[in-house]
Formats: structure tokens, C-alpha cells, sequence
């Protein structure tokens, strides 16, 4: 008798413009949403970041990254991760320290896997970035869990 294989993990793709910094990650995202905090809006020149959260488990890096540095609202550190080369913003973590890590939806192979389902730091949303349909929608940083 056959037994059912179970289906590989999902893996999801991406990369800076010029393709010298490249992830893989493994399985679903932990959460995906918008961050309209005043430093994502300075950092994608735009009204907000997309992103995806992925264990670092889950997450396999390739290619030079050039981290920034710079304070975030829970008091801690932010740390963003750009290509040397071509200045794409790609991730947010410390590659070799970080526990999870945070994938700009910009970046992906394949713009399908994003479906964000929330919306945090939208006090600073200007009234021209349209909120996606049916996510749940924090004024801050929501709480953790």
C-alpha cells in the first residue's frame, strides 16, 4: 500500500534589481502586512513598507548586504539590509544573530505570496495610501503574541 507523501514546503523568492543579493524562504510567513512608520516611509521613499515575517530558521541568504542601522519605536535597533550594489532595500535582520527576520514584499520573485492581513504604525498613514481590503488595522506597533 502507497502511503500519501506530504507536499514540499512552499519556497518563496526573491532578490535586489541587479541579483546580487538573493533569499530563499521556506514555508508560510509567520505575518504580512504594511508598516507606515515614519522611518519605513523614509527608507522606501514611499508611504509604507511591505513586509514578511519569516523565522530565521526558514531563511537562507546569498549574496553582500549592506545593513543600516537606526533607532525603531520599541526603543531597540532597526536594522535594514540593502545590496552594495544596486542600493535595493531587501530584508530587515542581523544575518548570524537575528531570530526572525523580515522580508520587503517589493523584493519577491513572486509578487502572489504577499497578502497582507495587517496594517501597524497607520497614526502616520497619509490619507492617499489606500489600506488594503480586511486587515486589522493598529494605530502602533502591535502587541506582541
Amino acid at each position: 500500500m502507497e502511503t500519501p507523501m506530504s507536499a514540499p514546503p512552499k519556497s518563496i523568492t526573491g532578490g535586489c534589481l541587479c541579483g546580487a543579493l538573493r533569499y530563499e524562504a521556506e514555508g508560510d510567513p509567520l505575518y504580512m502586512g504594511h508598516c507606515y512608520c515614519a522611518d519605513c516611509q523614509k527608507a522606501s521613499g514611499s508611504a509604507f513598507i511591505p513586509f514578511m515575517g519569516f523565522a530565521a530558521s526558514a531563511l537562507r541568504i546569498s549574496g553582500p548586504s549592506r545593513p543600516f542601522v537606526s533607532p525603531a519605536a520599541n526603543g531597540g535597533v532597526a536594522t535594514r539590509n540593502s545590496c552594495p550594489v544596486c542600493n535595493s532595500l531587501v530584508f530587515g535582520g542581523v544575518v548570524g544573530e537575528s531570530d526572525s527576520f523580515t522580508i520587503y514584499a517589493g523584493s519577491l520573485d513572486d509578487k502572489s505570496h504577499f497578502r497582507p492581513t495587517i496594517a501597524i504604525f497607520a497614526c502616520n498613514r497619509p490619507q492617499w495610501a489606500l489600506l488594503p481590503p480586511d486587515v486589522t488595522v493598529f494605530d502602533r506597533m502591535p502587541p506582541a503574541g
